[in-house]
């Protein structure tokens, strides 16, 4: 097995474990967006489609957001966002990750699964016996 085959299959693993606490992992992929970005209009057409139906899609939904004039920051971004696409990672509210630009379905899946990789774990629930009592 090659070093890229032995890289997609590890991150792969990842994947599945996280999907494994999926209802626990609170995590949403933004993308930001303009109208007549061709680069936006290939990932609609690439990746979009199929999105929602991968092991990524389920763990972290697709939302978009329209990229205003000059950019946007704050709103748990580490950094401003000026370039479309740029796709942010958002765990509890906060950016876990972002990938700016779009190549191809190959570069963006493999980037999503090390983002998605580098998820933290969800906070472990700490149930009381007067709950369980109830």
């Amino acid at each position: 097995m090659n070093a890229r085959a032995s890289s997609f299959a590890g991150l792969t693993m990842v994947v599945a474990a996280l999907l494994a606490v999926a209802p626990a992992v609170a995590a949403d992929l933004v993308m930001y967006t303009r109208a007549g970005c061709p680069f936006c209009v290939r990932f609609e057409r690439e990746v979009a489609p199929v999105y929602d139906k991968t092991p990524e899609g389920r763990l972290a939904p697709l939302q978009r957001i329209t990229l205003p004039a000059g950019g946007v920051s704050g709103a748990g971004l580490r950094e401003p966002v000026f370039a479309t696409p740029t796709f942010v990672l958002m765990q509890d509210g906060r950016e876990a990750g972002r990938i700016t630009g779009y190549l191809n379905d190959d570069m963006f899946w493999g980037l999503l699964g090390r983002l998605i990789a580098g998820l933290a774990p969800p906070a472990p629930t700490i149930t009381t016996s007067k709950a369980l009592a109830q």
